[in-house]
């Protein structure tokens, strides 16, 4: 049966979300006079960990921290960024190129979160279908939130390929039982990703066409 739709994850591949809150993390941390560790700040799973977050730079501050303000002072910063995002390279070249499929989104963020800033996108049209994480029970590596895409396209897993950025999303969907492509946002070792059927640096380096047909 040949590939009817292709499934992208939203943050760190679509657009590089992952980088604007990397950036407003350590906005925050510096307005305390800290520097946030940056190894430490990515998580192995998809959702939000914004409260572990909090409560680390809160144990880092001391008496006086005031989550509230702190909140509201990254989520402006945060939100300026993401003004200025664009997709990323080649992104928008293969949903350009994507007639005659299907297309999908399957996220372990919320609702709330990406349909928002697919719709600044320019491209909110194009997706039939979007699944995110306030959705299912786990984020990903659970494949919940590809199944749950699959379901409402109606469609089974051979007959798509899912498109990922981390090492957790590529195990999410290879256990929904999806062909995966992998291109490793900024913070991602590409050697990491081994487990995807085939790891680009970017989407500019092979066309849609060539990825389906390979």
């Amino acid at each position: 049966m040949g590939i009817a739709a292709l499934v992208f994850d939203f943050d760190g591949l679509l657009m590089d979300t992952e980088s604007t809150q990397l950036n407003s993390w350590q906005y925050e941390w510096r307005q305390h006079g800290l520097e946030l560790d940056v190894s430490t700040f990515f998580a192995d799973h998809g959702g939000d960990v914004s409260e572990i977050r909090y409560a680390a730079l809160a144990a880092a501050v001391g008496d006086g921290y005031d989550r509230v303000a702190s909140h509201i002072r990254r989520i402006e910063y945060r939100d300026s960024l993401n003004a200025k995002l664009e997709l990323r390279p080649g992104i928008r070249e293969w949903l350009d190129s994507a007639d005659g499929f299907r297309l999908a989104i399957a996220s372990s963020s919320p609702t709330a979160w990406v349909v928002p800033l697919l719709e600044k996108s320019g491209y909110r049209s194009r997706f039939e279908v979007v699944a995110c994480g306030d959705e299912v029970g786990a984020p990903k590596p659970d494949p919940a939130v590809y199944r749950l895409a699959l379901r409402r396209m109606e469609i089974s897993a051979d007959q798509a390929v899912a498109f990922e950025d981390t090492p957790h999303g590529v195990a999410a969907a290879k256990a929904a039982g999806l062909r995966c492509v992998a291109i490793p946002n900024p913070h991602i070792d590409p050697a990491r990703l081994t487990a995807a059927d085939l790891v680009l640096a970017s989407a500019a380096d092979m066309s849609l066409a060539e990825i389906v047909s390979s």
